[in-house]
């Protein structure tokens, strides 16, 4: 029982929080103080219309834009403070974002190690998004679907207990069904599941998800 307290600490700390956000680009307001709080065990959908500022708030938790005012953090720290960021969120906001030169098994092993992973890892969340038939083939050559089961692959890659993604599109057949147990901590039946069995996720996503939550409490 003595690490209990340290757990229900870490998991306390595993949120999103946007607080006063605002980005204006020129005379265009983007994002007009945003506030929100995604907390573990919970998908928390991200809804509004094209142009409402769902990507460019993502694009600022991750450091790939920086705000006019107001702050985005993961966990209580920039994204930029991350040592090995994949281990702590996971994110896909291009699918498209892979060279389509690339194969899939060398593209996912690069970033793996890079944040300290290796071969075993990739072969899990390939088998997890049902890419391991075509890991070997270059990026080029997938379908749209294989594309974002690639790009839901990378987030998956460091076990993350915070996972982000942007307007998914659902042309992913049952790897989209995985998710909810993913935040849940539980096993996918009929299959094994690359990941920890540990509850106290969060996910944000886009438009998505609202009749799964209840997966996730």
């Amino acid at each position: 029982m003595a690490d209990r307290p340290l757990r229900l600490a870490s998991l306390a700390s595993l949120v999103i929080e946007v607080a006063n956000l605002t980005k204006r680009y020129g005379s265009v307001t983007a994002v007009d103080g945003l506030s929100l709080t995604v907390r573990p065990g919970h998908v928390t959908g991200f809804l509004g219309p094209n142009g409402a500022g769902k990507t460019t708030t993502m694009r600022i938790i991750f450091g790939l834009d920086a705000p006019t005012s107001g702050t985005a953090l993961v966990g209580g720290r920039r994204y930029q403070q991350m040592i090995q960021p994949l281990h702590e969120v996971g994110a896909l906001l291009d699918a498209n974002a892979a060279h389509p030169g690339r194969r899939a098994w060398r593209h996912l092993l690069s970033i793996a190690q890079s944040n300290g992973n290796g071969k075993h890892r990739v072969a899990e969340v390939l088998e997890l998004t049902g890419m391991t038939d075509a890991a070997q083939r270059r990026v080029k050559g997938y379908s749209l679907g294989m594309v974002q089961r690639h790009g839901i692959a990378v987030a998956l890659l460091g076990d993350p207990p915070i996972l982000i993604f942007d307007e998914p599109r659902m042309r992913l057949g049952g790897i989209w069904l995985t998710i909810p147990f993913y935040l849940a901590g539980r096993r996918v039946a009929g299959g094994s599941v690359g990941f920890r069995r540990r509850r106290g996720r969060a996910g944000l996503v886009p438009r998505g998800l609202r009749s799964q939550r209840s997966l996730c409490g």
